[in-house]
Order: C-alpha cells, then structure tokens, then sequence
C-alpha cells in the first residue's frame, strides 16, 4: 500500500490523494481516492470496505508508512473485525 498525494482536487468531495494497492499475486492494481489528512481509521474503512471485504485478509502487507500509523491501521483493522489484536513485548 502507497500514498500518491499533491493532487489537483478532483471530485465533488476534492481529492488530493489517492492510495495505491497492488496484488503481488495477481498483479492486479486498486487505485482508492482519499485525502493526504486520512486518518488510520479512514485508511482502515477505504481498505475493509474495497479489499478485505472482497478479496480477504493478505497474508502479507508492505507499507512504507511509519510505525504509528501502521499500528494504529492494524489495530482499527482488528476493532473491525470485532477481534483483539495484542502485541508482544519484547
């Protein structure tokens, strides 16, 4: 997952960005509207509702964004899910 953004707004709901999706396995590519000041849960919602929701859970997801938010995404993924996520501490 990636984050194209500085867009010229577009849309009736003005667009700036985009997050980009790839299937690794099929190759297939989904290109979901969004806002550079997406929070984790916005993030979490667009990715339940246009991949979770039609292709299942990855099996393995590749993100260069930092730490925080990529627990935080996981996190809103899992309440959710109605599941509990626990991390380990090492």
């Amino acid at each position: 997952m990636d984050w194209v953004t500085g867009l010229v707004p577009g849309g009736k709901e003005n667009f700036k960005s985009f997050r980009v999706i790839v299937d690794r396995y099929s190759k297939g590519v989904r290109c979901l509207q969004g806002h550079k000041e997406d929070t984790a849960m916005d993030t979490a919602l667009l990715f339940w509702n246009n991949v979770i929701s039609t292709c299942g859970v990855p099996e393995i997801t590749i993100s260069d964004r930092e730490p925080k938010f990529t627990s935080e995404f996981w996190t809103n993924i899992y309440e959710i899910l109605e599941k509990k996520l626990s991390f380990s501490t090492d």
